[in-house]
């Protein structure tokens, strides 16, 4: 029998579990950095000493933690669905829980890319990438991250998953970052919806609309059982 397909947006509610700094706190700040210093072009031609330091500590941050409940129900529920995850979170905790088809729609925290092609991506042993450090082509490698004002390459892939989806979960996020928070939209008439946050998001009314107000850790026992009961 084929598995229902069980597409999930993930947002930063579910890393901050874990310990990771959610990426804008409530002025603006990261981490007492303005997002525009460290997470922009512009930002990166002004100072690129700067923002490699910022992703190294991201970096040597998320080396120190680990997935929590949350990542783990949604790597259990590849046993019984086609679980298509899309994050929003750059780190590699889908993964580490057992998550076998992530789509990282804003890059890669444990990734470099040349600055000059950005086709030329490599892995990043340990967690620093540094001044000196380049491509083969001889240019400076700078984080694999969308940063704001570049385009989101595979938004695309995102919203055909999406518009096949059987059945589309929200987790962690709060549907105000475009244009992954566009996704919703695209979700079949007929596909129940199921969030989770411990702050809803607004949603339009619609049959088989559930909502979890509580946080990933938890909320995702509550949803599993649920798409056990109904949805199988």
């Amino acid at each position: 029998m084929t598995k229902k397909k069980l597409v999930v947006l993930t947002g930063a509610g579910i890393s901050a579990e874990s310990g990771i700094a959610t990426f804008r706190d409530a002025n603006g700040l990261w981490e007492g950095h303005d997002v525009m210093e460290v997470a922009s072009p512009q930002g990166w031609r002004k100072n690129p000493e700067l923002v490699l330091d910022f992703y190294n500590q991201r970096r040597k941050n998320a080396h120190s933690v680990l997935p929590n409940a949350g990542h783990q129900v949604l790597a259990e529920l590849e046993q019984d669905f086609d679980v298509k995850i899309i994050t929003q979170n750059v780190d590699d905790l889908h993964e580490r829980a057992g998550s076998t088809d992530v789509i990282h729609l804003h890059g890669k925290l444990f990734e470099s890319r040349s600055s000059l092609d950005p086709k030329l991506i490599y892995p990043i042993e340990g967690w620093q990438l540094n001044l000196g450090d380049k491509c083969e082509r001889g240019s400076q490698l700078r984080p694999n991250i969308v940063w704001f004002g570049e385009p989101v390459p595979l938004m695309e892939q995102a919203m055909v998953e999406t518009l096949g989806a059987d059945i589309f979960l929200v987790v962690g996020t709060s549907l105000v970052v475009y244009p992954a928070a566009g996704l919703v939209d695209l979700v079949p008439d007929e596909a129940p919806i199921l969030v989770v946050d411990p702050n809803l998001p607004y949603m339009r009314p619609r049959p088989n609309l559930h909502l979890f107000e509580e946080k990933a850790s938890t909320g995702m026992d509550k949803v599993k059982q649920l798409l056990q009961e109904k949805y199988l």
